[in-house]
């Protein structure tokens, strides 16, 4: 009975009761504990609900403006060069916990984006334009020059590893 119960209710939603029932357990336990707990919860929860917003923004503009035969053209099997800068420039460009992008990146992968454009954007993440300078001043331009370059290539390399492995 209540296996036939637990194989209509998504997994997702068992793991957030199991997490309640440990709060209230936890909460019974120290108070206190569950206490800071949740107030650490709500400071992460509104770090993050800026880029979560930014990301359903550019999910709800995807969704608008680009259809599946686009993003084919764009990210897809036929994207060529023009797909590897897309999502070299995107993992550069982008901001914010690497998580909130994983909506937006399956959904894009579900119209046609290649593994390896995925693995290429989560690659140059590690590249963050306002950190920059900081390490220009620490360790000199042509070691930030040279290693960005690197980045960059080894996230093609990258890319197109996962791209073979994924297929076989």
């Amino acid at each position: 009975m209540i296996n036939k119960i637990l194989e209509k209710i998504e997994p997702s939603w068992i793991f957030f009761v199991i997490v309640i029932v440990l709060y209230l357990v936890v909460c019974f336990v120290d108070f206190d504990l569950a206490k800071h707990a949740f107030i650490g919860f709500l400071d992460i929860l509104q770090k993050i609900i800026p880029v979560f917003i930014l990301v359903f923004i550019f999910m709800f503009l995807s969704n608008l403006f680009l259809d599946s035969k686009k993003i084919a053209r764009l990210v897809g099997e036929s994207a060529g060069i023009k797909g590897w800068f897309i999502s070299i420039a995107g993992g550069i460009l982008s901001s914010g916990p690497i998580y909130m992008w994983y909506p937006l990146l399956s959904e894009l992968k579900e119209k046609g984006m290649k593994n390896s454009f995925i693995a290429a954007f989560l690659y140059n993440r590690a590249i963050k334009i306002p950190l920059l300078p900081i390490m220009i001043y620490y360790f000199g331009l042509p070691f930030t020059i040279i290693l960005t370059f690197y980045m960059i290539l080894f996230s093609i390399i990258n890319g197109i590893v996962v791209d073979k492995i994924v297929k076989n």
